[in-house]
């Protein structure tokens, strides 16, 4: 078992095992306006899937969902990019690899659920966003008879629930991701690719959403890149990349607490906050291109439907 683990959880508390329904809320109200607020994401997801993103989800994971299954001499007409040039060099006769699809699938989300992500200034929270588009995925890819998982995060894994399909299984992944009540309040994505690592055995996709402003990850990525064909989600609001000029602030950290007091109206001070996000930005661009993840990048209070529908195009032309 991993040390992180044996520190981080509390005796019985497993991310694998849900909470029933209505624990710790005693609340009909609050509960009557989360099912509103499902119901409302279920009802967007739908209409974007079916009449936008179900054929892309098709054209580019159905394309990437297949296993090795033969060789076979090549013939006129093949695609030339389908010659394996190993068997080639050994034996001086070109052969197609065949492949065949596998037909169950497995999408995986791993969704941070740290403080951050209901902290801001936007309309929207990070977190809101976060649930409408794993509703999205999720029943793009239930409606190709593939199964979804999650698993929520913050300091540590949170809340794990195992692949399945049908769209019941959709609606509580919505519900899991908005009713997020993390017991830790920072961000360690390198504890949580671990624990996915260790319990999906198979190869997935995996979408990774987060606004990713942390570090120390790549380890553990780089691991689980071996393991998943991996989707980065970034989701931001133009205040985590650039402070507003409004005189003296106090600031709060949300994960950790911390307050500072800062004149915004000073450049060197708003050069400094905006420098350490392209820092952060800059080491992880070099990390995911030297793996080859894909990045959506979204922003809260924009329409997205345009950026997945390029990000859905630009993959579709990739496996081609």
């Amino acid at each position: 078992m991993p040390a992180w683990w044996r520190w981080r959880w509390r005796p019985g508390r497993d991310p694998s095992r849900a909470a029933p329904d209505g624990a710790g809320n005693g609340e009909s109200d609050g509960a009557t306006e989360l099912l509103r607020r499902v119901r409302a994401i279920e009802i967007r997801a739908r209409r974007l899937v079916d009449d936008l993103f179900l054929g892309e989800y098709h054209a580019v994971f159905r394309g990437r969902g297949i296993e090795f299954d033969e060789l076979r001499p090549y013939v006129v007409g093949d695609d030339v990019r389908s010659i394996d040039w190993k068997s080639y060099a050994r034996t001086g006769e070109p052969l197609v690899r065949r492949y065949r699809e596998d037909r169950d699938l497995t999408v995986l989300f791993a969704v941070d659920v740290s403080a951050s992500q209901t902290a801001g200034a936007s309309g929207q929270s990070k977190a809101s966003l976060a649930a409408e588009l794993c509703a999205v995925f999720a029943l793009a890819a239930i409606r190709n008879n593939d199964r979804a998982g999650l698993l929520l995060f913050a300091s540590g894994p949170e809340r794990y629930l195992r692949p399945a399909g049908g769209s019941i299984h959709v609606l509580r992944l919505v519900r899991e991701v908005l009713s997020a009540g993390p017991a830790t309040r920072g961000t360690d994505l390198g504890a949580a690719l671990e624990y996915l690592t260790g319990v999906q055995r198979r190869r997935a996709t995996l979408f990774i959403i987060s606004d990713f402003l942390t570090e120390g990850y790549a380890r553990a990525l780089r691991a689980a890149a071996r393991r998943f064909d991996i989707i980065a989600v970034r989701i931001r609001e133009p205040l985590d990349e650039e402070l507003p000029s409004a005189g003296v602030v106090r600031l709060a950290g949300a994960e950790d607490g911390a307050v500072y007091e800062v004149d915004s109206d000073d450049p060197a001070v708003r050069e400094a906050y905006a420098s350490r996000v392209r820092a952060i930005d800059d080491e992880r661009a070099r990390l995911f291109g030297e793996l080859g993840i894909d990045e959506i990048a979204i922003v809260t209070g924009e329409d997205y439907v345009r950026t997945l529908l390029a990000f859905f195009r630009r993959r579709a032309r990739a496996v081609a």
